[in-house]
């Protein structure tokens, strides 16, 4: 006969849990209707992200691009130091997703904390020189504590997104489903984007404020074009191979609204990339020499005056406007140029830990910027954890044997050959809407090798899998 064993309620859970009911009384009482709901709707999605992390994780990638920015306070300071601290939905799933491993781990202690992967180690390397400069440059009196502290750990929330993915994806039909969803959301960012063009703005993603973030937009279309062309060279079948290039499409003129320079040579570097690696390069060399041909025809006006712009034929007398030979560069693009002069300069100052995170002003480039910041330790760290992601994907695209996973690879690889042109001219590898997408796309390489059978099973992994360690 089955026995039923009795549980006591335990008093300091339920006095907790009272506490909170009492707090979140008085919370709505004092609160706006729209407040409430949305403060009912928060909490609605945070139980939803308890109770399955994989459901979280779709909520989460339809949040990287759709989530409403709060300021919630203005820091002093000047540059990103000066901005205030600003929280989205993504930020609240992600504590959330957190807290829920968290729980699991201390319920089921045989658990891993995290899944062994090759970038691991780099990962680790850059998180510590990032935070010893920048507690160095707070010691120092160059970083504000609640600045520096703040955009640290937003920095490392990207990486938090590959250790979920990582760590509760285990097939390759779940990536294929989140791939899916990170493609949906992108074709709708891409028609939002479009709707745009006839107000004659600059188009940028949701949500991003009056002024907009053109240039972040162009980064995430230049990763997901990448990811796009390269799906489509390689899956099978009439329409899904012909609605990928409806969409591939979409996006370029998405891309081409951004107006954004450092947008399109980042493409540019994608396509050359495409053309390196597939096999299919016939195709893709017909396609470059239609458009270029049929370019003059298509190119929206606007586009090539942008282009253009970047010119100058004659030099204006009040500002600083960078000569390389008879060549004129225009005020933006000098201003970089003049910036990474002045900063490589102010680096020589303190150039073992930089000035730490937020510890110098506004630079437009991401390698001068990781330079000045965290200096040679944090330079080399970065170098070493973009290194050993291509290395890793390198190996993944020998190691694929479906259509679709070589696709996927080969798209990556070349929305990281983009991205890596794109940092010459942004701060591409700290920008959210860019870095999140980024790094869920290679926790789902990460989990397609782990299934390719490229690793064995040694080490104890979460939500019960074993763990994988790396053979290469």
């Amino acid at each position: 006969m089955r026995t039923i064993e009795r549980i006591e309620p335990q008093p300091l859970p339920l006095l907790f849990l009272s506490a909170l009911a009492l707090a979140a009384a008085f919370a709505i009482v004092q609160m706006t209707l729209a407040h409430a709901a949305m403060a009912f709707s928060l909490a609605g999605l945070c139980v939803i992200a308890l109770l399955s992390t994989p459901l979280a994780l779709y909520l989460l990638i339809f949040s990287m691009l759709f989530s409403p920015e709060l300021v919630i306070g203005q820091m002093a300071g000047h540059g990103i130091a000066g901005r205030g601290v600003t929280l989205r939905l993504d930020d609240i799933l992600l504590i959330v997703i957190g807290f829920s491993w968290l729980v699991k781990m201390a319920v089921y202690k045989e658990l891993g904390l995290v899944l062994r992967t090759p970038l691991n180690r780099p990962i680790l390397f850059y998180i510590s020189a990032c935070v010893v400069a920048t507690l160095i440059g707070i010691a120092s009196g160059r970083v504000r504590p609640e600045s520096g502290l703040f955009y640290t750990l937003k920095y490392f929330e990207y990486f938090f997104i590959y250790f979920m993915v990582v760590n509760n994806l285990q097939t390759q039909d779940q990536v294929r489903r989140y791939l899916i969803a990170l493609i949906i959301t992108c074709g709708i960012v891409s028609l939002y984007a479009i709707t745009q063009i006839p107000g004659g703005v600059r188009a940028s993603a949701p949500f991003e404020g009056e002024s907009g973030e053109p240039n972040t937009l162009g980064g995430y279309l230049v990763l997901m074009f990448s990811l796009v062309a390269g799906l489509g060279l390689h899956v099978r079948g009439a329409k899904i191979r012909i609605a990928l290039g409806v969409l591939a499409v979409v996006i370029l003129i998405a891309l081409s609204a951004t107006l954004s320079r450092t947008s399109y040579l980042a493409l540019g570097g994608s396509v050359l990339a495409l053309m390196l690696f597939s096999r299919r390069r016939l195709v893709l060399v017909l396609g470059l020499v239609l458009m270029m041909t049929l370019s003059p025809f298509i190119v929206p006006e606007r586009v090539k005056h942008r282009v253009g712009e970047t010119f100058v034929t004659q030099p204006d007398e009040e500002e600083q406007e960078v000569q390389v030979g008879r060549i004129v560069l225009d005020t933006s693009t000098s201003a970089r140029l003049i910036s990474w002069k002045t900063s490589t300069e102010d680096w020589l100052r303190h150039p073992i830990f930089g000035y730490g995170v937020t510890g110098y002003g506004f630079i437009d480039a991401q390698y001068f910027k990781v330079l000045v910041d965290t200096g040679l330790v944090g330079i080399t760290a970065f170098l070493v954890l973009l290194f050993s992601l291509w290395s890793r994907l390198r190996n993944a695209s020998r190691s694929m044997t479906t259509p679709w996973t070589q696709g996927l690879v080969l798209g990556f690889m070349a929305g990281y050959i983009g991205l890596l042109v794109h940092g010459i001219g942004a701060n591409t590898f700290i920008i959210v809407r860019i870095m999140e997408p980024f790094w869920m796309i290679v926790g789902l390489l990460i989990v397609l090798v782990q299934n390719q059978g490229v690793m064995t099973q040694t080490q104890p992994m979460i939500s019960g899998r074993k763990g994988v360690t790396w053979k290469y």
